[in-house]
C-alpha cells in the first residue's frame, strides 16, 4: 500500500436567495465557412428555460473570440439538474437578413457548478441533421453566481479559478487583440482591473499550497475529438510529472495544416546527457536523454526491535507485522509487510529531485496499521553521496534507530539502509517505487514500471493433406450404400482451423480412400506447446459434419526446413475415437514441416521492422545500431476523468522494432510527462521502420483496477521513423505531433519528443544491403499468395498479442493491434482518396514532361525550342551519346537537389492522409465495424456512393481495355479493310526503312513533330484517326 500526503484546502460558499446562471462564451475554432466567400460572421445564441440571449457578431472570423457573459434567471434550483442549456452558433447574413446554422451544443444541468468552481469546457459542435455540414468546436464556462448584475456584460478576458474539489488550476490566455474585438468603456475597464486584482490575490493563495497539483486544460465530460485550425491556446500547467514546476505549452484542435504549424515536425534542442557532460565518459550510456536526478533510498531489513517494550498488544510475538515508512516532505512510501522474526523488505524508493520539499529524509519502522513507531533514522540531504554508473551499488549499512524521545537505545533496534543521489541510469530505477506514483493503488503499481518485451519466434507450419485410406463413412447400416461419402479434412492448431475441400469422386479410387492434395499454412510460436490435430469429417447432412477419423501430432516433433525443398511425406495411423473398434488399415498421408526460411509477417509489409528469416542459421550479422531516447511529451489532451481531479491522463510509451518491444514507465497525472529513457536495437536492414506509440494506462485507477478485465488503454498517437531516411551517426531531436483520427475528425493529442541516432559500423555492408532482396530467398522461390499473407498476418498478430498479454505487466491486445496496424487493409474512402492522389502525384512528373514537350513543340519559347532541336539533331547524328547524356543529366539533377535534401525525418501528414478535408460520413464509415452496425438507410446511402465511385473506375478500366483491343484488331481482320491497310502500310514501311538510314528517319520524324504551329492543323493526325476507327469487343457487351 502506497500513500502520499497532499495539502488540503476548504472553501466556504455563501448561498443567497437569488442566483443567476452565467454562460460565459469564450471562443470558437475552425468554424465552417457559410458566407460564400470562404468565411463566416458567427454569433452564439444560448437558450435556457425559455430565455434566449446572444453574443456580438464577429464579422469574417472563423476562429472568433468573444469572452462574453450571458446571464439567465433560475426559477427553481432543485430542478436545475433536469434542465438543459442549448448553445447554437449561427452565421449572420446581413444581405439576406437571415442566418446559417454553424453547429450546436447541448449541455446537461448536472454539469453546472458554483462560481469559483467553474472550468473551461470545450465541446465539438454537433449537427442539426444527418446532412448538415458542420465542423469546429466552442469553448465556454457555465456556473451559478450570487452577484446582483443587471443586464448582460462582457467578462474579463483573463480568468484564474481555484477549485478545491477538482484540485486543478485553469488559466486562460488574456486577449492580446482586445481592440480588434470590440470597444471598451470606462466601466468595462474598471471591471477588468478589479477582476485582475482579484485574480492576483487568488493566484497567490493557489501558489501557497498547489505546487504539486495537476493542471487540466479541459476537464470536460468527454475529450475533444474534433479538429480545429484556430490559433493555439496557451496553457500554464503545474503537474506532478514536472515536479511542480510551471511549464508552458501550446495545445489546439486539428484542422487544415495550411494555416497553422501545429501539425508540423519541430526540431528541438534538449540538453542531452552526452552534451551536458561531454567530458564525463560514464554518461555515454544515457547520452540521448536529459539527466534526471533522483534520491534513492534502499531499505533492506531491520533487527533487534523489541516490540513488547513499546507496549504492543501482541506481546512481541512472531505474528507482529512490521513495515518501513520512507518520508520525504509530503511524500510517503511504505514497504511491504514483514514478520518480526524476518523483517526483510529490500525495497528501493526513488524521489524526484525537482519535487523534493524537505531537507531531511526519515525512515520509520512501525507496526502495520498503527501510528506509533518503533524507531526511526533520518538523513540530511546535504550529506547524501552521489553515485554514477558504472560504479558499483552502495553497500547498505546498519543504523541505530532512535525512539520517540530521540534517544538511540538498544531496544529501538537497527535498520539496514543505503541512500544516494543518482539518475535514471541507475540499476535500481526500473524496479524502484517512485514518488510521483504515490497515489497509485497497490494493484496498479506493477503496471506503471518500464519493461522490455520480446515477441515470440514465429514459424510457418505447412501441412499438406494428401490422401487417406480405409476411412469408414459416418452413416450406419443400409444407408452406407445409399450415397457417396463426402469426406473433408479439418486441421487445427491452437485456435486456428482450416479445412480442405470435399474429396471429389474418382473412377480409379475407392470411396473409402479420399484424395485431397491440399496445402494449409498456420502460424505457431516457440516454445511449441500446441498439438496438430487432423480430423477427417463426413458431411452426413446439411450443416452436419461427423468426425470419422483423427490424428494428433505434437508441433515440437515436426521436422524443420530452411529452404524450398519439401520434406518427406509420411503415413500416420488414425483413430476413429471408438475404443471398442480397431481399424488396423486406416491411415492418412501427410507432409508436415516447419518452414524456417520464411519471415513471418506480423505487421504491415510497408512498415516492417524486421525481415529476417525465422531460422537463426540464415541470419546475417547486424549492420548497425539504433538508439532512441524517449524524452517526454507536451500538451497531451486529457482522455479520462478522475474523481476529484477532472480531466487527466496517465501516459506511457511503447516502441517496437524487430522482435523487441519496450515500454516506458507510466507518468501519473501529467499533461507534460518526462520519461527520459533510452533504448537500443540491433539493425539488420536499413530499410525498416521503428514505431513509437503513446497510450493512457487504464489500470492505474482503483475503479479501473476493479474492472481490469474490460479496461482498455486509450490511444494517444503514433510515430513512424524509417531508418533509411536518417543520416548515419547524427542525433535527431524533434517533437513529433501525435495525431489521432476520431469519428469527428483529426485531432492533435500532443507532441512526442524523441532523440534518435542510427549508427553504422561498416558502410560497405549497409550499402550492399540495398542490392539484396528485401525478403528472404524462399519468398521469391516459393511465394505465398496475397490472400495467404493477409490471413497469416492476422494469425501472427493474434499469437503475438496473446503472448504479450501474458507478460507482467501485460501489454494489452489493443496496444499490439495499434502498433502492428491491424486495420490497414480495411476499406476507407479517405485512404482511397489519399492513395489516388499519391498516384496522381507520381504521374504528375510524366504529365509535366509532356506539357514541357508540348510547349517546345508549339514554339512558345523559340529559344528553348531551337536549342532542343539542335540537341535532338546532335543526338540523332551521334546516337552513342544518348544513354551517357541521360545518365549524366540524372546525376547532375541528383547533385543539384542535394542542397535542398530533407533535413528532418518524415512524420504523419494530415494533408497527404486527407484527414483535414474528410467528410463526417466518410469518417463514420471508416470507424464502422465489420460487418456494419449502421442502419439500413445509412448503408444504402453509402452503397449508392460506392456504386458511383465504382462506376467511374469501371469507365476508366473499360477505356483502357478499348485501346488494347484496338491494337489487337490491327491484325485480327475483324475489320478487313483496316487490317488490309495496316498490312500494306507495314510492307511499304519495311522497304522504306531498309532503303533509308534510321538516323534520317528519326531526324525527319523529329523535324515533322516539332514543326512550327503555322504549318500544323488542329485536326487529329491520320494515324490517330485510323486507330480510333478500329473495332473493339465493347460492341459485344450486354
Amino acid at each position: 500500500m502506497n500513500t502520499t500526503t497532499f495539502f488540503n484546502t476548504t472553501t466556504t460558499t455563501t448561498t443567497m436567495n437569488k442566483e443567476k446562471l452565467v454562460v460565459e462564451i469564450i471562443e470558437a475554432t475552425n468554424l465552417m465557412p457559410k458566407d460564400g466567400e470562404g468565411s463566416s460572421s458567427p454569433f452564439v445564441e444560448v437558450e435556457f428555460e425559455n430565455q434566449r440571449q446572444r453574443t456580438h457578431v464577429k464579422y469574417k472570423d472563423l476562429n472568433p473570440v468573444w469572452n462574453q457573459k450571458l446571464f439567465f434567471h433560475v426559477n427553481d434550483l432543485h430542478n436545475l439538474p433536469y434542465r438543459t442549456i442549448e448553445i447554437n452558433v449561427f452565421n449572420e447574413r446581413r444581405s439576406a437578413n437571415c442566418r446559417n446554422f454553424l453547429g450546436k451544443v447541448r449541455v446537461s444541468g448536472t454539469t453546472i457548478v458554483k462560481e469559483g468552481q467553474e472550468t473551461l469546457q470545450r465541446y465539438q459542435l454537433d449537427k442539426r441533421s444527418l446532412f448538415s455540414h458542420i465542423r469546429g468546436e466552442v469553448t465556454f464556462k457555465i456556473y451559478l453566481t450570487t452577484k446582483d448584475i443587471n443586464g448582460d456584460g462582457d467578462g474579463g478576458s483573463t480568468g484564474i479559478v481555484a477549485s478545491s474539489s477538482s484540485s486543478s488550476v485553469i488559466v486562460s490566455r488574456k486577449n492580446k487583440n482586445k481592440k480588434l474585438h470590440g470597444g471598451s468603456n470606462m466601466a468595462t475597464t474598471q471591471e477588468h482591473l478589479a477582476q485582475e486584482n482579484k485574480n492576483v490575490m487568488v493566484m497567490q493563495q493557489i501558489q501557497n499550497y498547489c505546487e504539486n497539483k495537476n493542471v487540466v486544460i479541459n476537464p470536460a465530460i468527454s475529450p475533444v475529438l474534433g479538429g480545429g485550425s484556430g490559433g493555439s491556446r496557451l496553457g500554464i500547467a503545474a503537474g506532478n510529472g514536472n515536479g511542480g514546476g510551471m511549464s508552458v505549452f501550446h495545445g489546439g484542435g486539428g484542422g487544415s495544416s495550411s494555416g497553422t504549424n501545429e501539425f508540423l515536425l519541430k526540431e528541438t534542442r534538449p540538453q542531452l546527457g552526452g552534451e551536458s557532460l561531454k567530458k564525463d565518459k560514464t554518461s555515454s550510456t544515457y547520452d540521448l536523454v536529459e539527466q534526471m536526478q533522483y534520491l534513492y533510498v534502499r531499505v533492506v531489513k531491520a533487527r533487534g526491535a523489541d516490540v513488547a517494550w513499546f507496549g504492543s498488544g501482541n506481546g512481541g510475538g512472531s505474528s507482529v507485522e512490521l513495515v518501513a515508512e520512507v518520508k520525504l516532505g509530503n511524500y510517503r512510501g511504505i514497504t511491504k509487510r514483514a514478520n518480526l522474526g524476518n523483517s526483510e523488505w529490500d525495497q528501493v524508493f526513488a524521489f524526484s529531485k525537482d519535487s523534493i520539499q524537505s531537507s531531511i529524509v526519515e525512515i520509520i519502522v512501525k507496526e502495520c496499521n498503527k501510528d506509533d513507531f518503533i524507531g526511526r533514522v533520518w538523513f540530511d540531504l546535504s550529506e547524501v553521496p552521489s553515485r554514477v554508473p558504472p560504479d558499483s551499488q552502495l553497500a547498505p549499512q546498519w543504523y541505530r534507530m532512535e525512539n520517540k524521545k530521540g534517544e538511540k537505545v538498544a531496544k529501538s533496534g537497527e535498520v539496514m539502509v543505503s541512500i544516494w543521489f543518482g539518475t535514471q541510469a541507475d540499476e535500481a530505477f526500473a524496479e524502484a517505487w517512485h514518488s510521483k506514483a504515490a497515489n497509485v493503488n497497490f494493484d496498479g503499481l506493477s503496471s506503471i514500471k518500464s519493461k522490455v518485451y520480446l515477441s515470440p519466434k514465429l514459424w510457418y507450419l505447412r501441412v499438406s493433406v494428401i490422401e487417406a485410406q480405409d476411412i469408414i463413412s459416418g452413416d450406419k447400416g443400409s444407408v452406407l450404400m445409399a450415397r457417396f461419402p463426402e469426406f473433408s479434412a479439418k486441421v487445427q492448431v491452437g485456435n486456428q482451423v482450416l479445412r480442405t475441400r470435399i474429396a471429389a469422386p474418382s473412377a480409379t479410387r475407392s470411396f473409402s480412400n479420399p484424395y485431397w492434395n491440399e496445402e494449409l499454412l498456420f502460424v505457431v510460436a516457440e516454445p511449441f506447446e500446441d498439438y496438430l490435430l487432423v480430423s477427417v469429417e463426413d458431411r452426413v447432412g446439411p450443416g452436419r459434419d461427423e468426425v470419422v477419423a483423427r490424428v494428433a501430432l505434437p508441433v515440437a516433433a515436426v521436422e524443420r526446413g530452411i529452404d524450398e525443398k519439401p520434406v518427406t511425406s509420411r503415413w500416420f495411423p488414425i483413430d476413429d475415437g471408438n475404443k471398442l473398434m480397431t481399424r488396423f488399415g486406416s491411415r492418412i498421408h501427410l507432409r508436415v514441416s516447419l518452414d524456417g526460411g520464411y519471415h513471418v509477417l506480423d505487421e504491415a509489409t510497408m512498415y516492417s521492422s524486421d525481415v529476417r528469416p525465422t531460422d537463426k542459421r540464415l541470419w546475417k550479422p547486424h549492420i548497425g545500431v539504433l538508439e532512441m531516447g524517449i524524452l517526454g511529451a507536451t500538451g497531451l489532451m486529457p482522455v479520462k476523468l478522475k474523481e476529484g481531479k477532472g480531466g487527466a491522463i496517465d501516459s506511457y510509451c511503447v516502441a517496437k522494432y524487430g522482435t523487441k518491444w519496450v515500454r516506458t514507465r507510466t507518468v501519473v497525472d501529467s499533461l507534460s510527462p518526462k520519461w527520459n529513457e533510452q533504448y537500443t536495437w540491433e539493425v539488420y536492414d536499413p530499410c525498416t521502420v521503428v514505431t513509437v506509440g503513446v497510450f493512457d494506462n487504464s489500470r492505474v485507477d482503483k475503479s479501473a483496477a476493479v474492472n481490469s478485465v474490460g479496461s482498455r488503454d486509450s490511444r494517444i498517437g503514433k510515430v513512424r521513423i524509417r531508418l533509411s531516411t536518417l543520416e548515419t551517426d547524427r542525433v535527431y531531436t524533434h517533437s513529433y505531433p501525435l495525431l489521432m483520427l476520431h469519428p469527428n475528425g483529426v485531432k492533435k493529442m500532443g507532441e512526442l519528443h524523441l532523440a534518435v541516432r542510427f549508427s553504422c559500423a561498416n558502410v560497405a555492408n549497409m550499402l550492399h544491403m540495398y542490392t539484396t532482396p528485401f525478403l528472404p530467398k524462399i519468398h521469391y522461390v516459393n511465394p505465398l499468395s496475397v490472400n495467404q499473407l493477409e490471413s497469416l498476418r492476422y494469425q501472427a498478430m493474434n499469437v503475438v498479442a496473446s503472448r504479450l498479454s501474458r507478460a507482467e505487466p501485460p501489454l494489452g491486445r489493443e496496444v499490439v493491434e495499434y502498433m502492428l496496424d491491424h486495420d490497414s487493409h480495411m476499406w476507407s474512402m479517405r485512404r482511397s482518396k489519399a492513395n489516388f492522389f499519391r498516384l496522381m502525384n507520381v504521374l504528375s512528373s510524366i504529365v509535366a514532361i509532356g506539357r514541357w514537350l508540348e510547349s517546345i513543340r508549339n514554339w512558345q519559347k523559340p529559344v528553348y525550342s531551337a536549342l532542343f532541336l539542335t540537341i535532338f539533331l546532335t543526338l540523332v547524328m551521334l546516337p552513342e551519346l544518348i544513354i551517357p547524356t541521360m545518365l549524366f543529366y540524372m546525376a547532375f539533377l541528383g547533385l543539384w537537389r542535394y542542397r535542398s535534401r530533407p533535413r528532418h525525418p518524415p512524420h504523419m501528414d494530415t494533408r497527404l492522409s486527407h484527414a483535414d478535408s474528410v467528410f463526417p460520413d466518410e469518417l463514420d464509415e471508416e470507424f464502422d465495424s465489420f460487418p456494419t452496425s449502421r442502419s439500413a438507410e445509412v448503408v444504402r446511402m453509402r452503397y449508392d456512393r460506392l456504386r458511383s465511385v465504382a462506376g467511374r473506375i469501371q469507365t476508366v478500366v473499360g477505356d483502357m481495355a478499348t485501346q488494347g483491343e484496338r491494337f489487337q484488331a490491327l491484325l485480327s481482320w475483324r475489320d478487313p479493310r483496316a487490317s488490309f491497310l495496316f498490312v500494306l502500310l507495314c510492307l511499304i514501311a519495311s522497304v522504306g526503312f531498309y532503303a533509308v538510314p534510321i538516323r534520317v528517319v528519326v531526324a525527319l520524324l523529329g523535324l515533322y513533330s516539332i514543326r512550327p504551329p503555322r504549318f500544323r492543323t488542329k485536326l487529329p493526325s491520320r494515324a490517330l484517326s485510323f486507330f480510333r476507327r478500329l473495332p473493339t469487343k465493347a460492341d459485344s457487351l450486354l
